[in-house]
């Protein structure tokens, strides 16, 4: 069983992004009208739509607490590694994306009320999303450009430091706000899937 338990948890940005996508699909088909590349993806959560609750935790809080596992392995895993870059820089980045982790599970928590979008759930789910987007980019900003002798990671938390921002607050004039936020959410799944990789990695013998 002890050997079985790496593995999965090596997975787990995998299966994050596979859930959150395929919540995104099955619960956007039922709703008539919607579209992917216009709306944002928490209005398929926003309460009175039937199956909130079920879309809120398959794509917002199991995929969260599924990354955040990664997050804490990837803390533990610079540190075995004995990496020579300053380990509060690399600590601190490890730490910003277990909080931008649990800023995505807390989207589902706290979702969008679509009878009312200024109101008081949906601007906890508005202050939820950017808290993710912060954590993620200062996180992504520090483990890239002190993870300097794993290029690989590095150069992708880099990609991903400057790519958030960019999805979240220039591509919108741009493209519609549907497809940018769905690029940044692949963005960071993508960067949960290299992080596990480098955790599990790491702490190969």
């Amino acid at each position: 069983m002890k050997a079985r338990v790496p593995s999965i948890l090596r997975h787990a940005g995998v299966l994050a992004a596979l859930l959150s996508a395929a919540a995104a699909m099955a619960f956007g088909a039922r709703v008539q009208g919607y579209s992917h590349a216009q709306l944002p993806l928490a209005l398929l959560g926003a309460a009175p739509l039937p199956g909130a609750f079920a879309f809120n935790v398959l794509a917002f809080v199991l995929p969260g607490l599924l990354v955040a596992t990664v997050a804490i392995r990837l803390r533990s895993a610079i540190d075995a590694a004995g990496d020579p870059a300053p380990r509060w820089s690399t600590r601190i980045g490890a730490q910003s994306m277990l909080l931008a982790s649990l800023a995505f599970a807390a989207q589902g928590l706290w979702p969008l009320d679509a009878s009312d979008l200024d109101g008081g759930g949906s601007s906890r789910h508005a202050a939820a999303w950017m808290a993710w987007l912060l954590a993620s980019t200062l996180g992504a900003a520090l483990l890239g450009t002190r993870l300097r002798p794993r290029r690989g990671f590095a150069t992708a938390s880099v990609c991903v430091a400057i790519a958030l921002p960019l999805l979240a607050f220039v591509l919108p004039a741009l493209v519609p706000a549907g497809i940018t936020q769905r690029l940044a959410f692949a963005a960071w799944f993508a960067w949960a899937i290299g992080a596990g990789a480098f955790a599990a990695n790491a702490r190969q013998p």
